[in-house]
């Protein structure tokens, strides 16, 4: 029965490993991030929407025009985790670009790009 459960137990560390590779905790790049949706080829290439900017101060810290949180990064997704932005989850397309998720998780038309220090 020991071996049995010894096994089972190795076996199960083995499926979940992967999961926990490709989910591991990062952070994001500090600065500002400019958030704007798609303009159009009459007009300007983004319209911006500074109510949606956000700047991350530290590894786990934002502030915003609406007040300060925290974010969670695991893998290619940043998920706002208290403040203002609890619940909003980016999809990270590059180290300055950022795509806000919408409801059902796929990537929505806002984006978000960190400015040059």
């Amino acid at each position: 029965m020991h071996r049995l459960l010894t096994t089972l137990a190795l076996a199960s560390a083995a499926i979940a490993a992967p999961t926990l590779a490709q989910n591991e905790i990062g952070t994001i790049e500090r600065g500002t991030y400019i958030c704007e949706l798609p303009g159009d080829v009459r007009g300007t290439a983004g319209i911006p929407q500074p109510q949606a900017n956000f700047t991350i101060e530290s590894a786990s810290r934002y502030t915003s025009p609406q007040g300060n949180g925290t974010y969670l990064r695991r893998g290619n997704e940043v998920r706002m985790t208290s403040g203002p932005r609890n619940g909003d989850a980016y999809r990270v397309i590059s180290r300055s670009f950022l795509r806000l998720l919408d409801a059902d998780g796929t990537p929505g038309k806002l984006r978000c790009i960190r400015q040059g220090r």
